[in-house]
């Protein structure tokens, strides 16, 4: 498992597809919500939108992530 440590309150699921190098740019992450397996708290998501906090898991192609924040 992977954390990703976040500055913010939350950070988008485009975000975390940028931040992780699944996508190059934020306007891959229309088409990558589509085409990768996503789930967000083991629950199918499809939104690049969807808000990310700390303590969410993601698993994107079975690599799991899990977001943190930077003061902790």
């Amino acid at each position: 498992m992977i954390m990703v440590k976040i500055h913010s309150d939350y950070i988008t699921l485009g975000q975390l597809l940028k931040m992780t190098d699944w996508i190059q740019s934020g306007a891959e992450a229309k088409f990558a919500v589509k085409d990768l397996s996503i789930l967000v708290n083991n629950e199918i998501e499809q939104r690049r939108g969807r808000k990310l906090y700390p303590g969410d898991t993601i698993s994107i192609e079975g690599k799991k992530y899990v977001i943190q924040h930077e003061d902790k």
